[in-house]
């Protein structure tokens, strides 16, 4: 039997192997070979694990067993920036290219528990600041519908992965919007989990009251399976909530949506995206779904709190890289030469802009003008979108406010960089789910880009995530 992995689900690949259609080796087979293949023009993957075949192998001694689970024999991708023992993660920067793992992250035992193959680590915007991917040390990720363009990020290379065919599915990390901006520019599923809903134990901390793995995937459905595999307490990280009630998807009531009007509305979103959203809620409205018009007066801000709280946990996360304990170092006459060449030579400029950022609001006389006052505000907005959930289910937002955009084009200019993050923030910020799908596409320079369409809910009800979700997937033309 044939096998196209541009077009195979997890749910259809899950099916075939139990029914002896193809073993797990030949599946990986065509996984890896299509990854492969497709690496040289996206750059999608900084490395290829070649021993994914004897993993297969072992997953076809499960299935054999009757030992399968949802992911036995399935080809995944990790991001990389979560630890899997024995194997090089750098985060995508040269200050860890050297850097291999002593231990699984809890997400990667979970995978491998689960018999998933995985084929390899995905590329990443250096420590996960950027929503493009070009700030990797591995070089710039393309986008598979157009490669002069970028594929959004940090998780780009995951999501270059999917979109291509190289992966059935993949993790990555979301901090300001890093799965679900990159997915809705590369035209697949990402979730947001809540925070605390899945261990960040092993994955490398940018803003540790912000960062939260998730699932990439194709669909809804196979979303849900990923998800369904890494959700759960654990004791190794104190941020993991021992009080998790993932609701199912098997929902079945339609939903009161609300729609922050005032919000979308706002100077910076294309006209094409605007209408593309409104044309997908019209489709929600048409399917029995209620659409509500709502106000959160704060949610403007939310940028402006992300990019002052954020930086500053990143000035005290990448304080460790000191090139003494580990990673890259740099001979210096001193000590302290060897601090600054070290860092100075082993982080991006993106990195080292974010570091400056963040020591500058903590410092003393401007950590209260700064920081406090972010606390504040991010508290706020917290308590005002938990008020929403109160009238609506869900709240809904177009992804991003552009589609994929060409490489280099905002690379010089921060700011304009930054605002790519400001419908995704708002969920980091307050640690509630959410999940974007792909709504259309719009057309660029006579290629046709994908869009997605971004839904919230309150904390741990991502079953309504998946439920809506599959209706976007059902009345998307």
């Amino acid at each position: 039997m044939s096998i196209d992995p541009t077009t195979l689900t997890i749910a259809n690949a899950r099916g075939a192997l139990r029914d002896r259609e193809y073993s797990a080796k030949e599946l990986t087979q065509a996984v890896f070979f299509r990854a492969k293949g497709k690496n040289a023009s996206l750059n999608a993957y900084a490395e290829l694990f070649e021993d994914a075949i004897e993993s297969a192998d072992v997953a076809d001694k499960m299935l054999r067993e009757g030992k399968g689970g949802n992911l036995t024999g399935i080809p995944v991708a990790i991001k990389d920036n979560m630890l899997m023992k024995e194997k090089i993660s750098a985060s995508g920067s040269k200050i860890l290219m050297n850097h291999r793992a002593v231990y699984d992250s809890t997400v990667v035992k979970k995978l491998k528990d689960a018999g998933a193959v995985i084929l390899g680590r995905t590329n990443m915007d250096e420590f996960a600041m950027g929503s493009s991917s070009e700030t990797c040390a591995y070089g710039p990720v393309k986008n598979p519908h157009d490669t002069t363009r970028v594929p959004g990020g940090s998780s780009g290379g995951s999501a270059a992965a999917i979109a291509s065919g190289g992966a059935l599915g993949a993790l990555g990390s979301d901090t300001g919007g890093s799965i679900r901006q990159p997915a809705a520019l590369c035209g697949v599923v990402g979730l947001k989990p809540t925070y605390g809903a899945v261990s960040r134990y092993g994955l490398m901390a940018m803003a540790s009251s912000l960062d939260q793995i998730g699932p990439f995937a194709k669909t809804v459905e196979d979303a849900e399976i990923l998800f369904s595999t890494i959700v759960g307490h654990d004791p190794l990280d104190s941020t993991s909530s021992k009080v998790i009630s993932h609701q199912s998807s098997v929902i079945s009531h339609k939903f009161t949506i609300g729609v922050p009007e005032s919000f979308i509305a706002m100077d910076g979103l294309d006209a094409d995206v605007r209408e593309n959203f409104h044309s997908t809620i019209e489709k929600l409205k048409d399917e029995g779904h209620k659409i509500k018009p709502i106000e959160l007066p704060s949610l403007p801000h939310a940028l402006a709190v992300y990019y002052v709280l954020m930086p500053a946990e990143v000035s005290a996360n990448l304080a460790r890289y000191d090139g003494i304990r580990y990673g890259f170092s740099k001979d210096a006459a001193n000590l302290m030469d060897v601090y600054k060449e070290s860092r100075g030579e082993g982080f991006g400029k993106e990195v080292r802009r974010r570091i400056l950022l963040g020591a500058y609001v903590l410092s003393a006389g401007y950590y209260d003008a700064y920081y406090n006052k972010a606390v504040a505000v991010r508290r706020l907005i917290t308590e005002e979108l938990l008020r929403a959930f109160a009238d609506v289910d869900v709240i809904a937002t177009p992804t991003s406010p552009s589609p994929a955009f060409k490489l280099g084009e905002k690379a010089a200019d921060p700011l304009t960089m930054y605002l790519e993050d400001i419908f995704t923030v708002p969920g980091n910020i307050a640690g509630i789910p959410g999940i974007s799908v792909p709504s259309g596409k719009v057309s660029r320079d006579e290629k046709m880009l994908p869009v997605g369409i971004q839904f919230m809910a309150a904390p741990f009800c991502e079953g309504k995530l998946f439920a809506v979700g599959k209706d976007v997937e059902r009345v998307r033309v």
